[in-house]
This record gives structure tokens, C-alpha cells and sequence, in this order.
């Protein structure tokens, strides 16, 4: 399951996993993003926000979540990983190699410094 919140006014999309992710999640994400985002041209910023990788519930959510970030690195400006996880702490050094996004890594306590280094990108 993947929550998510976006911030109409500064274009920061926070998503927090709560239990394995699905196919639909991505899905429903995307429903919810891209009109913003053909309004605007891009998002400001990504939060993701986790204290633990739920992992997939599937091999078709693994594939899922592949697609949408080959469909979205390129409009998100920033991508700001808040988490304590060790998986996830290591993940934008990973990603780095295959987005387009200015990637970030926060303890999971500093989601405030986060979300102002992602509305910098709004400015």
C-alpha cells in the first residue's frame, strides 16, 4: 500500500509506504500526478518517506514501479529519500545513475528539512 499526498501549491509529492507495494499503486499514483503535471511541466519535488521498504507485493508491482519512474524521472526536479532504512539511505546513490532528478538522502526525524530543500526547487 503506498499513501501519497500532493501539495498543489509548491508541486512536492510526499508518498509513504504502509505494507508491500501493489501494481495499482502505481497506477493510482499516476492518476493523481500526471494532471498536475501536464498542467505545470514538472513536480518540484518527490518525498518518500519510510522507516522501512515494504518491498512488492509481486513481480507485476517490481514492473509496475520500474514504469512509473521511467514515465516520471525526467518531470520531477528533486527527490528527497527521508528514512533511517538502510536499503533506502543507499537508494539515491543507486538512482543516481539512472535519473534525471537532484537526489538526497534525510534521517527519517528530519522530514522538515526535507520538505524545505525540496521547495527550494519551487522558487
Amino acid at each position: 500500500m503506498l499513501n501519497y499526498e500532493l501539495d498543489d501549491v509548491n508541486g512536492i509529492l510526499t508518498v509513504t509506504p504502509e505494507g508491500p507495494l501493489e501494481a495499482r499503486d502505481f497506477e493510482q499514483l499516476a492518476q493523481a500526478v500526471d494532471p498536475w503535471i501536464e498542467r505545470h511541466g514538472h513536480l518540484h519535488g518527490l518525498m518518500i518517506r519510510a522507516e522501512a521498504f515494504p518491498g512488492w507485493r509481486d513481480f507485476a508491482a517490481l514492473i509496475s514501479h520500474f514504469r512509473f519512474v521511467r514515465d516520471h524521472h525526467q518531470r520531477i526536479a528533486r527527490v528527497a529519500a527521508v528514512t533511517d532504512n538502510s536499503f533506502l539511505a543507499v537508494a539515491p546513490q543507486i538512482a543516481r545513475h539512472f535519473v534525471d532528478a537532484e537526489l538526497r538522502h534525510f534521517a527519517f526525524h528530519d522530514k522538515a528539512p526535507a520538505l524545505a530543500w525540496l521547495k527550494q526547487a519551487a522558487e
